[in-house]
């Protein structure tokens, strides 16, 4: 038995894969004492791997996981959970060189590929270990060329000032605040500015952020220091592609406001129309948008569509993971999600926990499938008839695990009838779509844009809120699946996703919601 290979940077949604499989695959498999330890390794990678995690995982947490999986090589080394054990190992193994540039940890993780295509050379992983060796290969050029700071920007905000250092690639850092005189620095390690910032200050006359002073310092690293002047506090974040590290900094009591900042405060709100130039009720009672909720199709007993190793309902919750860390570094926008862990839940009752969340937008998230191979692209639903057959038969396939009977048909269709919501549904639908296409083309030059289109989804009927379904690609295309398992290609749609959900509250109203209870 060999479970999917398992890439240096794996998402928490190809774990799952193995572990589903892992699960599946055998009777017996709860009374292995292979499979226990495989299981409790797998579990613990899985947690080290999370998306959610602020920070990578220390170095030794990462040995003492290569370990446990090569100890279920050294005690069983005739189970089918061997040759997977070496895999896994192998990745973890590049992670903690990717992180930690450690020559050792590329010798130990090129050993464990070399010795799993000797020991087990009929694994269909063999196929594999020549890109994995590509891998590590890679990350140790790239540390031989440091990585480059490439950007700095300041830019004034409601409650301080934002700075944003831009660099080509991840990097560690640390950060401290100092006092007399006060300021904050950054030390990026293996890092070198690019030639037209090197020992470079950036010098300003307004606001709390005066100087951005860049050093450099033994062991190529690059210190970047923001003087402050009446900051009360500040906070940072990352974002990726291109990696960013974001700096804001808080007005103090006594800080003035500067003057850009008093006269956008002071200006009226343009009221907002929609796409068309009409008012929709929702524009014309001036509502905004401040709690999400994100629903990740499927899960549980229901996979979804399928690739040769991937589900549906552990690709849509990757992803669904990684909007929620991005609409969680905005801040004003709370986020709700329908489901966090590869479990079931019913379709009637992902509406129900938009509604019971007094949600102001719902947003599902589904794998495109096709009888016919070549079928691309991607496409955003809302709720109405389907108008061609095509739309007929995705609506068929995702609402098959439906609980709903033909007692209910009359008030389904009076449901569909009687959506309000149609005007803002379709707009945020436009904005999902618009957004797919601009962040995926670069990566998938023959993506085919399939438009807005609408179909009697069951997961959005009785939804009191604007509510889409967006389907992100094909699974069932080989090219496209392909694309599906790679961890940038999966940011990219996490990104446009939340750049439409960003519109979408831009085109309402520009001010902060309250949160609520």
């Amino acid at each position: 038995m060999t479970l999917p290979a398992t890439p240096s940077k794996s998402c928490l949604a190809c774990l799952a894969v193995a572990a589903a499989l892992l699960f599946g695959s055998t009777t017996v498999a709860s009374s292995d004492p292979a499979f226990k330890l495989y299981e409790g390794a797998l579990n613990r990678e899985q947690v080290l791997r999370s998306p959610i995690r602020s920070q990578p995982p220390y170095l030794e947490e990462l040995r003492i996981l290569i370990q446990r999986y090569k100890e279920i090589v050294q005690k069983y080394p005739r189970s089918p959970y061997s040759e997977n054990a070496f895999w896994q190992a192998s990745g973890v193994a590049l992670l903690a060189f990717e992180h930690y540039a450690k020559p050792a940890d590329r010798e130990e993780g090129e050993q464990l590929l070399h010795t799993l295509r000797n020991e087990y050379p009929g694994s269909n992983l063999i196929a594999s270990i020549d890109e994995q060796l590509a891998r590590f290969a890679s990350i140790a050029d790239a540390r031989l060329n440091p990585t480059l700071l490439t950007g700095i920007e300041r830019t004034l905000t409601d409650r301080g000032v934002r700075v944003t250092i831009s660099l080509n690639a991840e990097v560690k850092f640390r950060h401290e605040r100092l006092t007399a005189p006060d300021r904050v620095y950054f030390d990026l390690s293996g890092t070198q500015a690019s030639k037209h910032l090197i020992d470079t200050t950036l010098s300003f006359s307004d606001d709390i952020v005066r100087k951005i002073r860049l050093g450099r310092h033994p062991n190529e690293t690059t210190r970047v220091v923001l003087e402050l002047d009446n900051v009360e506090d500040y906070s940072h974040f990352t974002l990726y592609n291109p990696y960013r590290i974001v700096v804001d900094t808080i007005r103090g009591p006594e800080a003035p406001v500067p003057a850009v900042i008093a006269k956008r405060r002071s200006e009226p709100l343009t009221p907002p129309v929609n796409a068309n130039g009409d008012f929709s009720l929702s524009r014309q009672l001036g509502l905004g948008v401040n709690r999400v909720v994100i629903d990740p199709g499927h899960g549980g007993h229901d996979p979804g569509t399928r690739s040769a190793d991937t589900t549906e309902a552990d690709l849509v919750l990757d992803i669904a993971l990684r909007l929620k860390a991005l609409l969680a570094v905005q801040g004003s926008t709370e986020v709700v999600l329908t489901r966090e862990t590869n479990k079931f839940v019913p379709l009637q009752d992902r509406t129900a926990i938009a509604n019971q969340h007094s949600a102001d937008l719902f947003l599902s998230i589904h794998a495109n499938a096709s009888t016919n191979p070549k079928a691309r692209g991607i496409e955003t639903y809302v709720l109405n008839f389907a108008l061609n057959h095509e739309a007929e038969s995705l609506a068929a396939r995702e609402n098959a695990s439906s609980v709903s009977t033909m007692a209910r048909l009359q008030d389904l269709v009076q449901t569909i009838t009687l959506n309000a919501k149609l005007d803002e549904s379709r707009e945020f639908a436009e904005m999902v779509q618009g957004a797919l296409e601009q962040n995926l083309r670069a990566l998938n030059p023959e993506l085919r844009n399939l438009g807005v289109k609408q179909a009697p989804f069951v997961v959005l009927i009785g939804a009191h809120m604007p509510s889409v379904l967006a389907e992100i690609s094909f699974l069932s295309n080989p090219k496209e699946a392909r694309l599906l398992k790679q961890d940038a290609y999966r940011q990219q749609i996490a990104q446009a996703l939340f750049d439409a959900v960003q519109n979408y509250q831009d085109t309402l109203k520009n001010v902060q919601v309250a949160a609520r209870p």
